[in-house]
């Protein structure tokens, strides 16, 4: 049997090929929309396994076994945790170790990720169940109009034999017959935006050197831009904490996570909005100026947490509408 040298290829896991699930696939994180999809890069597939794919865009399939050990990377002076393999979903970051298998497979030994990453890959999850159930109530109404569209084709077919005699009532088809569809391509561009938010507001909050308090200034300006996303529809609230150069890289991530989960806590206990409406926050440190830091002023811009608002591009898009059209039958 060949034997993989191991895999430390970090995948976003499109879901758990278990015995009781179908199959799975994955990505990977640093891999581009454009990763090439020919079936011949893709290996064999069977019950128990998941598909995950390196930076080079190639799937390799996974299986599992019930020596394979799924946990979290441990931190300093600490194990990982222990978790079901079921807790795999779809846009979770892992690494792979294992052997080859008899069948061209990568048997897994251990599957590792962060938490961090679980609680994104489930925040993910949670959106995305309600989204897809949209989708399959908007797909049998697309399948309703593509019927309609099918039987206006027909009714063109005769109105286009007596076209001579009708010229105006033959128009008058082929307008409904083009409305038809315009509705179909409408239906079909709201469905492909389901999963798509986009930026509808935004706002920063700033921080004293090494705090995570939030000062009257801060609170203000939260308040804002909660009555903001309260009043939206099919909106989510995205939350990222930073810090400035002060201090060692692993201070400053903490400190800004604190930050990020302070802002989460106020907008949460004084505003109501609901958890489900929050993705989950994540704290930069000092990676992300926005300002120079060898500067006084430029270290205060870059103590801040950024609170934007996103709203689904598909659900705020308005229903198409089915006009037969304006011509009239001529006389």
């Amino acid at each position: 049997m060949n034997r993989f040298n191991p895999v430390r290829s970090l995948a976003l896991a499109f879901g758990l090929a278990l015995a009781l699930s179908p199959l799975a696939f994955g990505q990977d994180s640093n891999q581009t929309n454009n990763a090439p999809n020919d079936a011949s890069r893709a290996r064999s597939v069977s019950s128990g396994t998941f598909t995950v794919r390196d930076i080079n865009g190639v799937d390799t399939l996974v299986r599992l076994t019930d020596r394979t050990s799924v946990k979290t990377n441990g931190g300093f002076l600490r194990s990982g945790t222990n978790y079901g393999a079921t807790n795999i979903l779809r846009g979770l970051n892992l690494e792979v170790e294992g052997r080859g298998g008899s069948n061209g497979e990568l048997v897994a030994d251990k599957v590792r990720f962060n938490e961090s990453d679980l609680r994104t890959a489930r925040a993910v999850e949670a959106r995305a169940t309600p989204l897809e159930n949209r989708a399959s109530a908007a797909e049998g109404r697309l399948s309703e109009v593509e019927q309609n569209a099918q039987k206006l084709s027909g009714q063109l077919d005769e109105l286009a034999a007596v076209s001579n005699a009708a010229r105006g009532g033959a128009k008058a088809a082929q307008e409904s017959a083009d409305a038809a569809i315009a509705g179909v391509n409408a239906t079909n561009d709201r469905i492909s935006a389901l999963d798509d938010y986009v930026p509808q507001d935004s706002m920063a909050v700033n921080f004293r050197t090494g705090s995570a308090v939030l000062t009257a200034d801060a609170k203000t300006k939260l308040d804002q831009i909660a009555t903001k996303a309260l009043n939206a529809k099919a909106y989510v609230v995205e939350v990222t904490g930073h810090a400035d150069a002060t201090g060692n890289t692993n201070f400053n991530r903490q400190l800004s996570q604190r930050r990020a989960d302070a802002v989460i806590r106020y907008l949460v206990e004084q505003h109501k909005i609901p958890l489900r409406r929050i993705v989950t926050p994540y704290g930069f440190g000092s990676s992300e100026p926005i300002a120079d830091n060898k500067t006084r002023t430029g270290r205060a811009e870059n103590r801040r947490v950024e609170v934007k608002i996103l709203v689904n591009k598909g659900l705020m898009q308005p229903a198409p509408t089915m006009n037969p059209g304006s011509g009239g039958s001529g006389d």
